[in-house]
This record gives structure tokens, sequence and C-alpha cells, in this order.
């Protein structure tokens, strides 16, 4: 067989219309295995599914030895729920709403032990009296705010006050404390190894405090992507990466040294040329995440040369150089600079194996309710 020249070549594109998310399994299982090398024990790992939001990725992760996950939407509970996940964390504080869906998910998938944030007494007590009503316990995390500034409470007397009250209420039962670092950022991750320092003298006092107290040793879970090695290296922290399992073009320039392979791909087909130098593609906003600016939200790997200078609902044009020789017709494979939101914009992703179109994977929790 002929020796494909690079990974992404498809031997028989014209089966998959564009524009198309395609994912290539080989690379994800490296991924994986890249992943639990990077820490002492994969009880510690509890990925995030938000950036795959498929049945498929979780049974991989499954079938390595991999256990916890975290999520942020009741559809992807649900999808964990159904491939059976042994322990689930809605990295949300629910609605009253959300708390009944949550529940739901309690009967219907008893195998799988659920559990959510609350950063207010009042939402600890609206999940305790849904529970209690139904007959049901769940388990809470104690939301923390450790600079991100977008939910949780800060570590500290109020958060200790917080975790006594969820330790009163029937219905619910405190079990750890998690927090987000998203802010932490830096592309020298020594400087990222510092921050992270300081924002867990707060959180491992707190943790004693209540530990000091009587309650049972809090389970700590923190993190994502940019400071999984950090947190992988620390004790009794469970991590939670989510892009791993695709990776993408931002985190492949932001973190030099997570050595993760691009799993995932979008292709596209030029669909007309408008001058001698413009190129228009089937890529528009709803094919593509566009949060960031124009120039920083894809890369053509077949055809780096090209640059966009402007992109609309169903548009992309780029420039090229004078004399180039694309055609109408011709496909270009994109690499996002983000992968996690470009997945949710796509119904089923092709399978390619070895350059072969092997079958489809359906982004199931993509929607906003699947059962539940």
């Amino acid at each position: 067989m002929k020796k494909k020249d690079t990974f992404y070549d498809i031997d028989h594109p014209d089966e998959i219309d564009s524009p198309a998310l395609i994912i290539y399994p080989l690379r994800m299982k490296e991924n994986i295995l890249m992943l639990k090398s990077m820490i002492d024990d994969p009880e510690r790992l509890r990925p995030h599914v938000k950036t795959h939001k498929t049945r498929e990725a979780t049974l991989m992760m499954m079938e390595a030895g991999i256990r916890k996950f975290k999520c942020a939407t009741i559809a992807e509970a649900e999808m964990l729920g159904s491939v059976y996940a042994p322990d689930v964390l809605l990295a949300y504080q629910p609605s009253l709403p959300k708390i009944q869906r949550l529940l739901s998910l309690l009967k219907q998938y008893p195998v799988t032990r659920f559990s959510c944030l609350v950063d207010n007494a009042a939402v600890a007590a609206n999940i305790s009296a849904a529970a209690i009503k139904e007959k049901l316990v769940i388990r809470v995390y104690i939301d923390l705010n450790v600079g991100m500034n977008r939910t949780g409470i800060a570590p500290g007397k109020d958060a200790y006050e917080l975790y006594s009250v969820c330790a009163l209420l029937e219905g619910i039962r405190p079990v750890g404390l998690h927090f987000y670092d998203g802010h932490i950022r830096e592309k020298d991750i020594e400087l990222r190894r510092l921050a992270c320092k300081e924002l867990l003298v707060p959180v491992m006092q707190l943790k004693n405090d209540l530990s000091n107290a009587g309650y049972n040793l809090p389970q700590i879970i923190a993190g994502g992507s940019p400071t999984f090695p950090i947190y992988a290296l620390e004790e009794n922290i469970e991590c939670s990466p989510g892009t791993f399992i695709f990776w993408d073009m931002g985190y492949q320039q932001a973190l030099p040294e997570q050595h993760f392979l691009i799993a995932a791909l979008v292709i596209t087909r030029i669909i007309s040329l408008p001058d001698k130098r413009k190129i228009c593609l089937d890529l528009g906003y709803k094919s593509i995440a566009s949060e960031n600016e124009l120039n920083n939200r894809v890369r053509f790997l077949n055809a780096p040369e090209l640059q966009i200078i402007s992109h609309s609902e169903e548009h992309m044009v780029l420039e090229a150089p004078e004399g180039h020789t694309w055609k109408v017709g011709d496909l270009l494979y994109a690499l996002p600079i983000h992968i996690c939101p470009t997945c949710a914009l796509y119904e089923t992703a092709s399978i390619i194996k070895n350059g072969k179109i092997t079958g489809n994977w359906k982004i199931i929790a993509r929607d906003r309710k699947i059962n539940c």
C-alpha cells in the first residue's frame, strides 16, 4: 500500500460532503496513552468531555482504565450515564430545572455516581429539597473562585461555612472542592507553576480546616489543559484536561510542553474563485469556532500560505499568492484554533483510519437534551 505523505490524507474524500468534522481515532488512542503517562495514577484523571461529546471517545478512555469524568451540561452527563461511566461530575451549579433533570439521571442510570457543584447556600437548599422529595442523595463539590471570577466562592471562611451548611442538609452530601483556573495561561510553564502554587495555598488551607473539623478529607478537583502537567505532580488532586483528546492549534501554540497529537480536523472545499487572488470556501461561522479575531480561527494544513480576509455565515474568503494553482472543488484540511466549540457545530463526524473512511460518530451531547 502506498505510504501516506501526511496523517490527515483521506483516500476517497469525495465520499464526504463539506464542511465536515473528521476524527482520527488511532491518534486519539495515542493521546490517551500520553495523558496516562503524565500522571502517577489514572484514578486521579477526570477528563472533561466537553471537547468530544461522544460515547465512542468516552468508551476509549474507559477501556484505557479512566473511570472518572467531568462535564458541563445535562446532555453530556446523560451521554456519560448511557455508557455506564462510573463517576461523573456535572461541573456546573444547577438551576431548578437542571436539578430536576440531574435527579432524573440518578434514577435512570443508578450505576453511575453523579455529583454537581454548588457555590451558595440557596442552591444547596434547593438541591436538598428536590433530592429529599425523590428520596435520593446527591454528592456536591464546593465550587471555588481562585481568580477566574466566573463562578464559585473564594476559598476561606465563606467556603468553609457553605461546606458546613451542606453537611447539615439532607439529600446532599459534600465530598470535595472544585476549582477551574482558566485565567492561568502563560506560555512559560514555570510561570504557570508559580501561579498554581500561589492559588493552592488558600485551597489547601481550606481542605485542612475542614479535615481538622472532623469532615471526611475533601477531594480536590482542579484545573484544565494548561495547568494539567502541574497538578499531575501534586498528591491527591484530580485533574480535568479535556482538549488533549483531539488537541488543536490554539493549545499546540500556547502549551509547547504538551505533545498531544492533532486528532480532529474540518475538511472544506473551494467553491469559488472571485478573482485571481481570492479563494472562497464553504467554511462559514456555522462550521468553525469563530470567537477569535479573523486571523486566529483556523490554519490549513495543506495550504499554509492562504490567509483569511473575510468570514461570514456560510463562506470564508482567503487570499492566495499570485499565480496560485488552486481550483474550484479542491479540498483543504482545516485545523481549528479552538476544537471544542467547533465539534459542537456538527451532528456527526467521519472517522478516518489509515486514510480510510470507516464510519461516523454522532456528536450526541451537542444537543441540549438527549432524553432527560
